[in-house]
């Protein structure tokens, strides 16, 4: 049974205040010596960073349609475990999920499949008494959604805060919290988001403490602590990393990190090592050399763009990169991975390991994917299928060798990314959870070598 308080943070609509009052909240509980246990809604992965700095725990996320509905709350456990309190961060609205298909993936299901209490975020700058009829029609829509309270963020004034307190008074729901307008807390964005963690330094442990004390001041912590406490215990045993172990040695697997490779589920290297790798993390913007004994390459996704010219000024790595993959040796990667593997970015060298050329786009490419495997790799056998994720502003032509990677089945068909040699790399973002075999498969070529 896991018995765990829980809070799933949402809001109506994007750009509420979600993330700023979810990882307040986690630095303000963690401020009081609690052992909080961060999540968040969909494929995000700049947020958890975020999350995971408020904390001091691995920022996981809860992803009903690239993990499935059954895999929700034993990831939530395998999270949360021997924490004091977990707080969920929610997508986009509450209702909204994936594209077209009711309430998969949105944060009400994830709130139901964990049967957590909700708060509801809402940004109160423009009304008074109609954010009773919002509050309502919200709390109302799905009897089974819980809406615990409501945290009134950017509100004006003192005689604001009343009008929407007697409004709220109506409702039934308690207020949990008032936010009142100031400055933005310094989280800058770009094109993809928010700005990583790993880029910022001291500015996001500044931004995170800001949050922090913006929430203890505005918000009753022991009622939110109390309504926590209230998430009924949940039948489930945890996920567990576990893989047949590949036998005979652990071989090295390099995993690429730093600044500009910043896109990564906590699962995958958790699954690598539990099928038998030794993982070892590198920063291809600082050092030279790929891990001594490297066997396998995971390149994940991130922000090469942004550090084009420090990626291709460390010339010993990029070699180093390119004798791995030209000997056969495993290679997954995505998205960022991908573009690092080109001849070019932006009109910078790369690697050269594939025969295309990447450069910035106007277009945002995002949206959840079905896919299959084209062809045999490192990472699946011809025919597997799974789901996943595209996020980005970037255009590789061609976009698939002659041996692709994947067809994808949905928005279209069409075939995308590369399997040559030991290299399987593609735009898509998967969550190996869902696919444990991945990862032994992975280490098996490793072993293989």
């Amino acid at each position: 049974m896991v018995s765990t308080p829980r809070l799933v943070i949402a809001a109506p609509a994007s750009n509420s205040g979600k993330t700023t009052v979810a990882t307040g909240l986690m630095a303000a509980f963690a401020a009081r010596g609690l052992a909080v246990s961060p999540h968040k809604v969909g494929p995000d992965y700049i947020d958890p960073g975020y999350h995971s700095l408020a904390t001091g725990r691995p920022g996981r996320n809860l992803d009903a349609y690239m993990c499935g509905t059954d895999l929700i709350a034993p990831l939530f456990a395998h999270g949360s475990a021997g924490c004091d309190l977990a707080v969920v961060e929610g997508v986009m609205g509450l209702y909204d999920g994936a594209s077209g298909q009711g309430e998969l993936a949105s944060t009400a299901q994830v709130a139901k499949l964990l049967r957590a209490p909700v708060v509801l975020v809402v940004d109160a700058s423009s009304q008074s008494r109609s954010v009773a009829a919002l509050v309502h029609g919200f709390a109302s829509w799905d009897p089974e959604v819980r809406i615990g309270g409501v945290i009134l963020n950017k509100v004006a004034s003192d005689r604001h805060e009343a009008l929407l307190r007697d409004a709220l008074d109506e409702s039934g729901l308690p207020v949990l919290g008032v936010i009142r307008r100031a400055p933005q807390v310094a989280t800058p964005s770009r094109h993809l988001g928010l700005v990583p963690v790993a880029e910022r330094g001291s500015e996001a442990v500044d931004a995170v403490a800001a949050m922090g004390e913006r929430v203890r001041a505005g918000c009753d912590l022991d009622a939110l602590m109390a309504l926590a406490r209230t998430a009924p215990a949940l039948p489930d045993e945890p996920w567990a990393p576990v893989c047949a172990p590949v036998e005979g040695p652990r071989p090295v697997v390099a995993v690429a990190g730093g600044a500009a490779f910043t896109f990564a589920y906590a699962e995958h290297a958790e699954l690598l090592t539990a099928a038998g790798a030794e993982v070892v993390v590198f920063d291809p913007l600082r050092d030279e050399k790929l891990p001594v004994g490297t066997a396998g390459l995971v390149i994940g996704g991130g922000f090469p763009e942004m550090y084009a010219p420090e990626l291709s000024a460390n010339e010993p790595l990029r070699r180093a990169v390119t004798e791995l993959a030209l000997s056969g040796a495993p290679v997954a990667a995505e998205c960022a991975g991908l573009l690092y593997l080109a001849r070019e970015l932006d009109g910078k060298p790369m690697c050269g390991v594939l025969d295309a050329e990447a450069r910035m786009s106007e277009r945002l490419t995002l949206g959840y994917r079905q896919a299959v495997a084209v062809s045999d790799s490192a990472l699946a056998a011809a025919g597997t299928r799974m789901r996943g994720h595209e996020f980005h502003r970037t255009v590789l032509e061609p976009g698939a060798g002659t041996t692709p990677a994947w067809g994808m089945h949905q928005p279209e068909r069409r075939v995308e990314g590369y399997v040559q040699r030991g290299v399987h790399a593609s735009y898509l973002h998967t969550h190996w959870a869902a696919s444990p075999g991945v990862a032994r498969r992975f280490v098996e070529h490793c072993r293989a070598r």
